[in-house]
């Protein structure tokens, strides 16, 4: 019977845990920049997948994937046994760092709204000085016999 409630509660504890041993704990300098986005558990409680961002060290500098990828396998050893001591639970889950793209998403995203209300802005320009190509009012309207409108 799997607990969805409970493996919930576990991921946000191991999402903490990590986050903090990264912190204070693992002194490895490839992962100063690292932050743990979450977390999901398996429904049995056997295996954890971490996804994580890594952040440049200026705005304009893209980040070191690969070495905090290496970084952070190299640490998984310590931060499994971090997780088994602070949880309490019977079994330890497994560690699986997976690199999260959703801020990847939201910055295309972002580009390419940029770039749709840059092309509103170019239409309403030309738009704002422009006159009709044919009569101003191109719509037929009802003619009496001598020709006047109705």
């Amino acid at each position: 019977m799997v607990d969805h409630a409970r493996a919930s509660r576990l991921a946000r504890r191991i999402s903490q845990i990590v986050a903090s041993a990264l912190e204070y704990e693992v002194k490895d300098p490839r992962l100063a920049m690292v932050t743990i986005t979450d977390t999901k558990v398996t429904g049995d409680l056997h295996d954890a997948t971490v996804f994580y961002t890594v952040l440049g060290p200026t705005v304009d500098a893209e980040p070191d994937s690969a070495a905090a990828a290496a970084a952070l396998a190299s640490a998984t050893g310590v931060l499994r046994s971090i997780v088994g001591k602070c949880t309490g639970v019977r079994f330890t889950p497994t560690l699986t760092f997976v690199e999260d793209t959703v801020a990847d998403g939201v910055r295309r995203l972002d580009e390419l709204l940029a770039k749709a209300r840059d092309s509103d802005a170019e239409v309403a320009r030309l738009a704002a000085g422009a006159t009709p190509a044919g009569d101003a009012d191109p719509y037929k309207s009802p003619r009496n016999d001598s020709g006047d409108v109705l």
